[in-house]
């Protein structure tokens, strides 16, 4: 399975297998997604990081 490095809405990096498109159980919120950040154990939104910003 693939894994996606995302940053959620706290600031917090961290990677993901459940981010893709066609994944249907994780909330659709704009261009992010809905997801527990490990950091912080809330729910938060989360959005794709560029290789660049790694």
């Amino acid at each position: 399975m693939e894994r996606t490095v995302v940053r959620c809405a706290e600031g917090h990096v961290f990677s993901t297998s459940s981010f893709p498109m066609r994944h249907l159980t994780v909330d659709r919120i704009g261009p992010g997604r809905l997801l527990r950040c490990p950091r912080c154990a809330r729910l938060r939104h989360a959005v794709p990081v560029g290789r660049e910003e790694r």
